[in-house]
């Protein structure tokens, strides 16, 4: 598998070099250092995005990220592209750095109540995995209330909620951030209809 993988990089790398090459002559594409995947700011988007998706799946989750970093920078591309980012941060198993990811894509305008749920549910698993239960729950409760049938929420919230209560003897009742950009992405979502 190992071996397989390195394989794909080295593809990707050569062909995005490649990529480079045939653009040199055009003087609005700036030229990187040899061996590396820069990021040429005269690309679509869409094309940063394309690259950064097929990178992170492709296991470089550095170039995948500077990828969508660029793409990112295109209110477009802005959700999918921090959403993409989150995922390779979890991947890296940096997870505080795929929390700030997830949210930069939940304040995104362009956030879909079915997008939202998604990156919510993701968002709330990264949470539950950091200990940080209270935000998993409220995400996941969020999420409840968008679509009460998705995935194993209930379960979740079931079981955060049994966790809380054995370990805390009552609920929380204080707001915390997921609550402020939910209620802005449902605001928007109210005021695009």
């Amino acid at each position: 598998m190992q071996f397989w993988r390195a394989i794909v990089a080295q593809v990707l790398l050569t062909g995005f070099q490649r990529i480079r090459t045939d653009h040199m002559a055009n003087p609005h594409i700036s030229q990187s250092s040899p061996g590396t995947v820069g990021i040429e700011p005269s690309i679509d988007p869409s094309e940063n995005y394309e690259r950064g998706v097929t990178l992170r799946k492709a296991g470089l989750f550095k170039h995948a990220i500077e990828e969508l970093e660029q793409a990112a920078t295109n209110r477009n591309y802005a959700l999918k592209a921090y959403a993409q980012i989150g995922l390779c941060h979890k991947s890296r198993g940096r997870f505080e750095e795929a929390v700030l990811a997830f949210r930069k894509a939940l304040q995104s305008s362009q956030a879909s109540s079915k997008e939202t749920v998604q990156i919510l549910y993701v968002l709330g698993r990264t949470l539950e995995g950091l200990g940080r239960f209270a935000e998993s729950l409220e995400a996941y409760r969020w999420i409840r209330r968008e679509d009460p049938g998705y995935r194993d929420v209930e379960h979740r919230i079931q079981q955060l909620s049994t966790r809380r209560v054995s370990r805390q003897g009552t609920h929380f009742a204080q707001p915390s951030w997921v609550s402020s950009i939910l209620r802005s992405c449902q605001d928007l979502l109210r005021s695009s209809k």
